[in-house]
């Protein structure tokens, strides 16, 4: 297949403004949304937090499903993006709507069951999202340079929906603040989804396989397909480690250093440096394949997360630093496995003669929605070992310094020991098919 042009590449990637903003902005402000402005304890709303997410580890495969079929019906996945992206802006908007229903019960209720609808309608975009570079191109370097274009993209889209939600909410004020943000983010999220759809309109979309007809042949799969379920283990673990780092990001700025403000000058700071190394982690991939890549990417983030368990006593530039470092490393570990998952998932494609990349991207969202869920809850659960002390309407309260050390374990140790946790589960070589298969290294 030739090489996509910059239109398509650019197009694709307008979608990670869809992806970007719903998978940063809860993670930021969910927690503190709820145990600050609605006094939810912060085991609980670690728990709420998890459990509308944790529906999509049985629903996503379905959705992938369904876009498989679609794609075999209507020769495309573009009505399934702009549906679930439509979807999912209307939902986020209510989500911070806070409706005030007269207890926090019910406005815990609300949260919950507005999260679910937002989940679902999420997973209508996100899973067709990840199948699409297994079939506009079947190069193997041109879905490293894809995909560098879409982390680029979704860098930009995380600095600005990770600091600007943040801001928004912090200028307006209290529950109005977290209003307006919603509002705000849900339109970045339209803007991505319309741009995503018409930008693909004259995009390829590869051979066109029956779907699986039954979940049973998906299962017996997914049994033998072992080099996808080493590289999904591996995303899990480190998007866990990712889900737990952006849940403490608001908590390290108020109670750590001591500026509320700084939360968004933190979010830069481990953001923007992707917009800069994205050519070199490119390149990197090219020339020593994607493998060595992601494990250089993975080293490179657990050594700035275990600098920052000094955040308490270095001084304010030394922990900067060690968030651009740790930016630099987030960056090459979202390139990698999401390069390598279309090499996967073609030769598995070509060993079964059906369409895989709307099932595997389900499996794979599942995954890494689950880890970035069960993030929050996992520093929700630090925080209430620490003896957090939650309140409402967004008052900031002195913290026990047992609280004060769990927000900074919960933010830099732990998200360091998951992330490095990648590299032990990476076997030697992925190789593209159960048993036996070619080797996902370019060839010599």
């Amino acid at each position: 297949m030739a090489e996509l042009t910059p239109r398509t590449r650019l197009g694709y990637s307008l979608g990670s403004f869809v992806t970007g903003a719903f998978g940063t902005v809860p993670g930021l402000l969910l927690l503190p949304y709820l145990t600050d402005t609605m006094a939810v304890p912060a085991a609980v709303a670690g728990a709420i937090v998890l459990l509308p997410k944790a529906w999509d580890v049985l629903f996503n495969p379905l959705a992938g499903r369904l876009s498989d079929a679609g794609l075999a019906r209507h020769g495309s996945r573009r009505p399934f993006l702009l549906l679930g992206g439509i979807g999912v802006a209307v939902c986020f908007a209510a989500l911070f709507a806070h409706p005030g229903l007269g207890s926090m019960p019910r406005d815990a209720a609300y949260v919950v069951a507005v999260f679910f609808l937002c989940a679902t309608a999420f997973a209508f975009f996100q899973v067709p999202y990840n199948a699409l570079p297994a079939e506009i191109t079947d190069a193997y370097d041109e879905r490293t340079r894809l995909t560098s274009w879409r982390i680029a993209v979704l860098a930009l889209a995380i600095l600005v929906s990770g600091a600007g939600a943040p801001a928004i909410a912090d200028a307006v004020g209290g529950i109005p603040g977290y209003r307006v943000m919603g509002v705000a983010v849900a339109a970045l999220m339209i803007a991505g989804t319309v741009g995503v759809y018409l930008g693909l309109r004259r995009a390829p979309v590869g051979a066109l396989r029956a779907p699986t007809p039954r979940f049973r042949e998906l299962l017996a799969t997914m049994r033998e397909w072992r080099s996808f379920r080493w590289l999904l283990s591996v995303y899990f673990v480190q998007a866990l480690g990712v889900g737990t780092l952006l849940a403490g990001v608001v908590y390290v700025a108020r109670y750590v250093l001591g500026d509320p403000g700084l939360q968004s000058l933190l979010f830069a700071g481990f953001v923007g440096p992707a917009l800069v190394v994205m050519p070199l982690w490119n390149r990197l991939g090219q020339r020593g394949g994607k493998l060595l890549g992601f494990r250089v990417a993975t080293a490179v983030f657990a050594v700035a997360l275990f600098g920052l368990v000094g955040a308490r006593v270095l001084p304010l530039p030394v922990v900067f630093g060690f968030v651009a470092l740790a930016g630099i490393g987030y960056a090459g570990i979202q390139v990698f496995p999401l390069a390598i998952l279309p090499d996967l998932i073609t030769a598995e494609e070509e060993r079964t003669g059906a369409t895989r990349a709307g099932v595997a991207a389900g499996v794979w969202t599942a995954a890494e929605t689950l880890g970035l869920a069960l993030g929050p809850g996992l520093f929700g659960l630090v925080l209430g070992l620490g003896g957090y002390v939650s309140t409402a309407g967004g008052i900031t309260v002195a913290q026990p310094g047992s609280a004060v050390a769990a927000i900074v374990v919960g933010f830099s140790a732990i998200p360091a020991v998951l992330v490095l946790l990648g590299i032990p589960l990476l076997p030697r070589r992925v190789v593209a098919g159960p048993g036996r298969g070619r080797v996902l290294e370019p060839r010599p």
